[in-house]
This record gives structure tokens, sequence and C-alpha cells, in this order.
């Protein structure tokens, strides 16, 4: 049998916190049923002007945890997780927006292997979300599928049951309403059991403390730099390939041009042009970038890269392990094409004839300097990264 800890964080709730604790204790019996045979309700009142915490008081089995002031919904949840008795531990928000009900759905999920256990909004039950919100929730949801390779449908639910013993590998946490987002963020990447069950939501009591624009460019920062502290490459790689992509579509733009016997380009032309060759050597840039960060992941965490832009290796040997060689071809192109060029100047063609070879030439050689240079800073955090296995080997303690 199992003990369920739910944590309700309350700010200015007068209106709605009675009610929502009341729900929450009557769902004792069908806890039972499921296994859960202890509930504990602890509601922290996150420094309130309004009677949320004179009324929980009075509410009989509540246990009320104050803070003096105002300090976030991330942290008012973290105060009641580190209070909670409970080996599962859940929570959901005080406006009455989450149904209590749906608690034994979850935590039957819980005890039968998943870790962390998600009510989503949006996965097809009944929901009075209002449609700028919803919108809100599909894109973000979106974004961190994206970013994941793990389909997600509410990245940011705030009905949630988990284990106690993941909150380490879930750690650390935001202070603010963003916790949400984070966790579900760094529970993939630390490579837990994550399950969705389908809630119903309903309309808040009182008045929304959420901003749309201000909280919703929280969670896009959140989300984009807790995965970068673990799959850099996943971000960075693909912002690369789509210049790279870019600077391949204008060249074969200008050979195409070429063959239909354009000689000339316009202003638009020659903007495209300096455009690619920009973003070109900044995507070779911002690609290694990535996977070089990667390695230094792999040295702070103390194991082996896990991720990678698509999810898992394409490739026998990692891409970048390709980075040396491909630096030399490329740079060794672009030498060429500057020789040729020289050698044509030399004999009689005028610079208008030769600044578009030019140009390429230098572009290649810049990137195949890049190349080289991040292969060669690979190469020593690869050594780096492998040093205490190979040790551990040679010592037979491995």
């Amino acid at each position: 049998m199992a003990t369920l800890s739910v944590v309700i964080p309350a700010y200015n709730e007068e209106s709605g916190i009675k009610e929502i604790a009341l729900r929450v204790l009557a769902v004792k019996d069908d806890l039972a049923k499921v296994g859960v045979d202890q509930l504990e309700l602890l509601v922290v009142d996150d420094g309130s002007h309004d009677r949320t915490a004179e009324i929980t008081s009075q509410i009989e089995d509540v246990r009320l945890i104050r803070h003096p002031q105002n300090r976030g919904y991330g942290a008012a949840l973290k105060t009641g997780f580190s209070a909670a008795k409970g080996d599962l531990i859940g929570f959901l928000d005080a406006d009455g927006t989450y149904p209590p009900e749906s608690f034994p759905e979850l935590c039957r999920e819980a005890l039968n292997g998943s870790e962390l256990v998600i009510g989503s909004r949006m996965a097809g039950a009944e929901s009075r979300m209002p449609l700028t919100r919803k919108i809100g929730n599909l894109f973000f949801a979106s974004l961190l599928t994206l970013f994941s390779h793990q389909r997600v449908s509410d990245s940011a639910s705030g009905m949630r049951v988990f284990k106690r013993d993941i909150l380490e590998r879930l750690y650390p946490l935001p202070d603010g309403l963003n916790l949400t987002p984070v966790m579900s963020t760094r529970a993939i990447h630390e490579g837990i059991k994550m399950k969705e069950v389908p809630i119903t939501y309903d309309e808040r009591i009182g008045r929304s403390k959420l901003s749309v624009v201000r909280d919703g460019s929280l969670f896009l920062q959140s989300m984009i730099w807790t995965v970068l502290t673990y799959n850099p490459v996943r971000i960075l790689g693909f912002l690369g390939l789509l210049g790279i992509a870019f600077t391949l579509l204008v060249g074969a733009g200008l050979v195409i041009a070429r063959l239909s016997g354009v000689t000339t380009l316009g202003p638009w032309g020659v903007a495209a042009l300096f455009a690619a060759v920009v973003t070109g050597i900044t995507g070779v840039s911002v690609f290694a970038l990535g996977t070089t960060f990667n390695y230094l992941i792999s040295l702070f965490y103390k194991r082996p890269i896990r991720q990678g832009l698509f999810g898992r290796p394409l490739f026998k040997v990692s891409l970048d392990h390709h980075f040396g060689w491909a630096g030399l071809v490329v740079l060794g192109l672009g030498l060429v094409i500057s020789i040729v060029s020289l050698a044509l100047g030399l004999n009689g063609w005028e610079i208008n004839r030769l600044w578009l070879y030019l140009m390429g030439s230098a572009m290649f050689m810049l990137v195949g300097i890049q190349l080289i240079i991040y292969w060669i800073l690979m190469r020593v955090l690869e050594e780096l990264s492998q040093r205490e296995l190979l040790t551990k080997k040679d010592l037979g303690t491995a």
C-alpha cells in the first residue's frame, strides 16, 4: 500500500480553497481502491493577503504551511514537496480548474510503473480552457515534442502525481509558474518514465494570475535553456542546418541561373548571395557549437552523450568525427578556387568576372578552418570524457 501527499499552492484563493480541499479529501475511498491507503493534504499559503490561510486552518485533516511573503508558485510547491511524507506526491491548483477526482487514475498509473503521471488537459477529455491558453499549451507541447523526441500533449499541466524518489533527478526547479514545463522537460531528458492521463479542465474560481505574454515568454525561455543543458545540438544543430540549407538553396539558384544563360546578378541576387555566405558560415559554426556543448555536458554529468540531433545515431561513427577530413576537403576546395581565380586574373580576366569565385573560395576556406578547429576541440573533449573510464579499465576496476 502507498501514501499520497497532495500539495496545493495557494495565493489569495479565499474563494475557492475550501471547495478544492474538500474535493481532494473526498477521493480518499477511491484512492484505497487503487492501492493508496493513506492521503495527506498540504496547503502552502504563499504569503496571501486575504483569508486563504484562515479558511484553510479551519478545514479538518488539512496541514497548513505558510510563507511569510509571496515567493512564487514553484517555491510554494517545493516547500510542500519537502514537507510531504508520502511515497507518492501529487499537486494541483487551488482555483478549481483541475479535477481532484482524477487522482485515483493518476495514482493507478504511478503504481503500475510510471514515475511521473501528468493529467493532460489536451488529450481529448472535456475542457473549458480559454482559446488563447489552449493555443499556447498546444504550442509548448509541440515544441517540447520537437526538442525531446517524445510525444507530449500537455507540457504545463498543473495536476500531476510522481514518485518521491525522482525528485533529486528533477531538481533544480524554478520558483515561478514555469515549474511545470521545466519539470516536463527535465523528466524527459532524465529518462524518467512519464505517462499522460486525460483529465477534464474547468473555468477557474476567482481572477487568473497568469499573463499570456509574460508567462508565455518565461515558459519558452525556460524550456529552451533546460534543453540546452541536456542536449544542445538538438536546438543549435537544427538552427545550423537551417543556415546551411539556405546557403545550398541560394547556391542551387545560382547554378540554375547560369545554366539558363543569366550572367549578371541584380540587387536582390547580390543580397541573397551575401546572406547565403553569412548564414552558411554561421550555420556551420552553430552546428559545431551544439556538438561541442554535448561533449561538455557529458563531462559535467560524467556519463556518455545520451542524446543527439535526431535522437539516435545516423552513422556508425559520430558525425563530428568526420569534421576533420571534411574540413580539409572544403579548405582544399577553397584554395583551389582561389588559385585558379588568381591565375585567371593574371591572365587578363576582369574582377567583375572573378568576384563571385573569390567570395566562394573565401567561404569554403573559412568553413574548412572552422571544421578543423572544432574537430580538434571535440577530440580533446572526447578524450577527457573517456579518461575516467579508460583509467578504470587499465586498473581493472571497470
